[in-house]
């Protein structure tokens, strides 16, 4: 058997709600991120809560990228398709290259499933133009069962590992070893090692079965690691991510992290990974709404801990106030938002960046609040420890933007030395100024005093009613609500932040392509083919949004053609027309709840060039 030697790979794996298509992608993706491949992935959940069985709505997808080299998104096409009932060919065939490996489960195909998927006769290759040899079909479920037909274990039981045979089957395509994959499922199912066991047995008859058959449609790759850099890695979501930066940033500043959440997806899951912490001094509270939940981080603030909120969008909505009274009272809370589609419960298992207006404006009154955005799961760690040292150090509520895309997907992650991080140093009210000290008495950076309750000689109340500025006292005099607003804004604007990088043709670029969040990875990759066509072009990308970065404006009015790419109608390039006077930028916008299509990115860009 040859082993060729491949850049990169793109396997969408497809089949029911409930076939374990994301487990079977999140191991894959583990080997290869083990191995030290880069990856990028892509867990594409049915909006349904319980689609029937065999439906075309029900089909989960999960995609994975493994690259040689650095890879920026999940891709745009898959090489490799395992499709595991009728429904999931159907309706995730288009994400297929024309020349992709499929692979069917042939039992999940008869005369009833594929009625469901609404194919008109049997022949449903030729009904979708799929040319037969490059399908690898087996009868999967049959293989599953009489691998599993001593284990003693129930026939439902025995369905369910049917997506270990699909991985099985994958892993020996592109030659992973199997030792990470079995080492994954015993962790998974410790207090169940015949669960995990049976799992094992059938991920080894997967790779059995493609070894022993050498089917010719398909050859096996080796993606090798070009530049490894030394270290220890995981394969890490973006909200997993998100949880480790707000424990580390704990950490450093030598405070409890508390959360406070209402579930809600997709940011269910830093909840849920937040929870395991205790030993770290992570106090988790899953609160009775979401107002509760960030008015508790508020009292949780108040008290000394690193306070944290999460939510999506609806629930930005409903923590507005309390938001808001974090800001008057100038107390440090993180609130999480990891977008998704709306409005109202909208698309809530897909993408956008629908967000950013109501996270800059969406309190009442003046009311200004630091805005910083995750570019990549990865990233979703560096920029949790980030918004949580600003709200420290700077005593106010700042909002994390993540958004479903980058928090369910997933890469590969070094672990981060901690002593190479910056310190955390929050404005602890010196012990000198007992006596003489007011709760809004600010330091030489017109930041408010942080006076934990317990230090004696420093009693204080807050509250939402606007304060004196000297005394402390609720005030309704209309130049101290002036000054007070003034000195609010003063402060935000004042914040400290990278400037902003520019990317490729930095110096001659005859377009500029701007974006913020999520969409870095594609807008990257439009822009390494568009520079491959022999076109000048760069990237400027925020994670830093309010305040801006103070080179703004310069790098905004220095090319002869900016384009901002949003998930949204063109929120982040009404905020730069805003912020920056005579920017009048050309806009590219979707709102699919699905990512940017790279080849749809370099088609409209290269129009954009062309003009």
């Amino acid at each position: 058997m040859e082993i060729k030697e491949k850049e990169s790979v793109v396997v969408r794996f497809s089949g029911d709600s409930g076939d374990g298509m994301q487990l079977a992608g999140n191991i894959f993706s583990t080997v290869s991120a083990t191995v030290g491949n880069s990856i990028s992935t892509f867990p594409d959940y049915p909006a349904d809560i319980r689609a029937p069985q065999g439906s075309l709505t029900g089909v989960s997808g999960f995609q994975v990228h493994i690259g040689a080299e650095q890879v920026y998104t999940p891709g745009d096409l898959c090489d490799v398709l395992v499709a595991m009932n009728a429904a999931a060919l159907k309706t995730q065939y288009r994400y297929a290259k024309p020349d992709a490996a499929i692979i069917i489960d042939t039992d999940s195909f008869g005369p009833k499933d594929l009625e469901k998927a609404q194919f008109a006769s049997d022949d449903y290759l030729g009904e979708m133009g799929i040319d037969p040899d490059r399908v690898i079909a087996c009868p999967l479920t049959s293989m599953v069962k009489d691998c599993l037909a001593d284990s003693g274990m129930d026939a439902k039981s025995v369905s369910k590992c049917r997506n270990m045979f699909a991985l099985g089957l994958v892993c020996w395509l592109f030659d992973r070893d199997l030792d990470v994959a079995f080492n994954f499922l015993r962790e998974k199912f410790a207090k169940k090692p015949e669960v995990a066991e049976a799992n094992i047995k059938v991920i080894q008859a997967g790779y059995d079965y493609g070894h022993n058959t050498h089917s010719s449609v398909a050859n096996v790759y080796r993606i090798e690691t070009k530049h490894k850099v030394p270290g220890r890695y995981m394969d890490i979501t973006g909200n997993k991510a998100t949880a480790y930066g707000f424990i580390a940033a704990a950490e450093k500043a030598g405070l409890k992290l508390y959360l406070g959440s209402y579930p809600i997806t997709p940011a269910t899951d830093v909840l849920h990974e937040l929870s395991k912490h205790k030993s770290l001094g992570v106090i988790t509270v899953q609160c009775e709404d979401e107002i509760a939940g960030c008015a508790s981080a508020v009292g949780a603030s108040f008290a000394g801990a690193l306070a944290v909120t999460s939510t999506s969008g609806p629930g930005i909505c409903l923590k507005s106030e309390a938001m808001n009274l974090a800001v008057i009272m100038e107390l440090p809370i993180v609130v999480l938002d990891v977008q998704r589609g709306g409005p109202a419960t909208g698309l809530p298992t897909k993408s956008e960046q629908t967000d950013l207006l109501q996270a800059l404006f969406g309190r009442n009154g003046e009311s200004p609040m630091p805005v910083v955005a995750a570019a990549s799961p990865t990233d979703c760690f560096e920029m949790a420890y980030a918004a949580s040292k600003i709200a420290l150090e700077h005593m106010t509520p700042v909002i994390l933007m993540t958004d479903a895309f980058v928090a369910n997907g997933s890469a590969a992650f070094r672990l981060p030395d901690l002593k190479q991080y910056p310190a955390i140093n929050p404005p602890y009210v010196p012990e000198e100024l007992k006596g003489s000290w007011t709760p809004y008495m600010r330091n030489a950076e017109g930041v408010r005093y942080w006076a934990v309750p317990g230090r004696e000689g420093f009693e204080h109340i807050l509250g939402g009613l606007e304060k004196d500025d000297k005394t402390g006292a609720i005030s309704t005099n209309p130049e101290n609500h002036d000054l007070m607003t003034r000195k609010r804004q003063a402060k935000i604007a004042a914040i400290p932040v990278p400037d902003l990088e520019v990317l490729g043709d930095k110096d001659d670029a005859e377009l500029l392509i701007v974006g913020f969040g999520g969409t870095y990875g594609h807008l990257h990759a439009a822009m390494d083919e568009l520079r491959a066509q022999g076109k000048k072009v760069a990237l400027a990308h925020f994670r830093y949004i309010n305040p801006l970065p103070k080179n703004t404006a310069e790098v905004l009015k220095k090319y002869p053609k900016v384009v901002v790419a949003e998930q949204n109608m063109g929120q982040l390039a009404g905020w730069l027309r805003m912020k920056v006077d005579g920017f009048v930028p050309l806009q590219f916008n979707q709102v699919k709840g699905q990512p940017f299509v790279v080849n749809e990115l370099v088609e409209a860009f290269n129009q954009i060039i062309n003009k």
